[in-house]
């Protein structure tokens, strides 16, 4: 029948939304290190390709693990 995406291919939709991970984890500092730039600074959803919901979870992670010290806020 139809996609339940329409037009988007497998890999473009969410990477969140491909592994069907419900919640981001602060703890999981590899998969949150993607969604940084080099500089330290939160990719925008456009670049990093995640959904909207997950794009708000991604920063409140990435802001929670800068608040504990697991990731720097700027990087040196």
């Amino acid at each position: 029948m139809g996609k339940k995406y329409g037009h988007l291919s497998e890999r473009e939709r969410c990477r969140f939304c491909r592994e069907k991970i419900g919640e981001v984890d602060y703890k999981d500092l590899g998969r949150l290190d993607r969604y940084c730039s080099r500089n330290g600074k939160i990719m925008a959803r456009k670049r990093s390709g995640a959904c909207a919901k997950h794009q708000r979870q991604v920063k409140l992670a990435i802001k929670r693990a800068r608040f504990l010290g697991l990731l720097a806020y700027v990087a040196s």
